[in-house]
């Protein structure tokens, strides 16, 4: 779930409690080329404000334009498609002559809107299943692999964190990925055993631990749906928690260092016993080449590398920190400060 979304179920039931007429518009299904993905939605309050987004603006300022014109008239959920024609797609902005499906739920108090928020906001998975012919919605625990789900009679949406994040160290770097992270939707763990940085932790939305980091590593029981960030700077710290993570399905692990560090660390790694296959897993210097020097540039810089190992987009080498620099070097240019 994106939190642009959460912050679309926490207006929605806002207005509904100060008493408001409100339309919950999700997408469904889409074909072709969209600006948005299925499950995100779009709250437009009866007066015409809005919170959300489910395309490019234009699907946006009709679905708005309707409510101002002729207010939040149905009852029951009901389904539409936009773009089905040439000029359609035109008229609304969709790229590549797509087609959206939206279903369009007008809220009411028993939706069960606000008791969503407080699951979602507590760090649950939750799946929510609307009855197109009553209106009616139940609430159920979720899998991280489940999706949107409609067959015209019933409509299942995912709510909540679907992926995890562990990070190594509670220093300064760490506060503002961190922070980047939950905006991102992350469940984010912090480990770190020093007392001196966990006591002034404080990053809202994050969980801290102060176990040994391999410890965490094997109780997260890490998925598919995770990532590991080493930030410490320690090796005592960082290759306990990489020699367990590398073992994981974990879809990216890295760590933070110069190039020089990084080389050393796969050295050190090699004595755990990890496969040439397990090491090669391992993303460091961590992040893209941005020429980040401040935290919070690096900070974007690594979730930017995260980010496209989430989407499944290899990066080509001159955009990886170690390649760039490399690159840099070769033209005679030096090595410039950066991740």
């Amino acid at each position: 779930m994106d939190s642009v979304d959460l912050e679309v179920l926490k207006n929605s039931a806002r207005w509904l409690e100060e008493g408001h007429r409100v339309l919950l518009v999700t997408v469904v299904k889409t074909w072709g080329s969209s600006p948005r993905p299925e499950g995100a939605m779009l709250a437009v309050r009866d007066d015409g404000h809005v919170v959300g987004s489910v395309s490019g603006g234009c699907i946006e300022d009709d679905l708005i334009d309707r409510v101002r014109q002729r207010g939040i008239e149905q009852t029951k959920p009901e389904a539409v498609k936009y773009g089905i024609s040439a000029e359609e797609a035109h008229r609304f902005g969709l790229p590549c002559g797509g087609t959206i499906q939206l279903v369009l739920e007008p809220l009411t108090m028993e939706s069960g809107i606000s008791e969503l928020c407080a699951a979602v906001e507590s760090g649950r998975l939750v799946a929510r299943t609307l009855d197109m012919a009553t209106g009616a919605a139940r609430l159920e625990p979720a899998q991280a692999t489940d999706g949107v789900l409609f067959d015209d009679a019933h409509l299942l949406t995912i709510h909540g964190p679907r992926y995890r994040m562990l990070v190594i160290g509670a220093g300064q770097l760490s506060r503002y990925l961190c922070s980047i992270a939950v905006g991102l939707d992350y469940q984010v763990t912090v480990c770190d055993p020093r007392e001196e940085y966990t006591e002034e932790w404080n990053v809202p939305g994050t969980t801290i631990v102060r176990t040994m980091p391999d410890d965490t590593v094997m109780e997260m029981k890490l998925d598919e749906r995770c990532a590991v960030i080493a930030l410490t700077h320690d090796p005592k710290l960082d290759d306990l928690a990489l020699m367990e993570a590398l073992k994981t399905p974990a879809f990216y692990v890295g760590a933070l260092g110069s190039r020089r560090n990084n080389a050393a660390r796969r050295e050190r790694l090699k004595e755990f016993d990890l496969s040439e296959a397990e090491l090669a897993r391992l993303h460091g210097p961590v992040g893209i080449y941005i020429g980040s020097r401040t935290p919070p540039e690096i900070a974007v810089s690594i979730l930017a590398e995260v980010t496209a190992a989430k989407n499944g987009v290899s990066l080509p080498e001159l955009l990886q920190v170690e390649g760039a620099k490399a690159a840099r070097e070769v033209a005679g240019k030096g090595e410039v400060c950066g991740v």
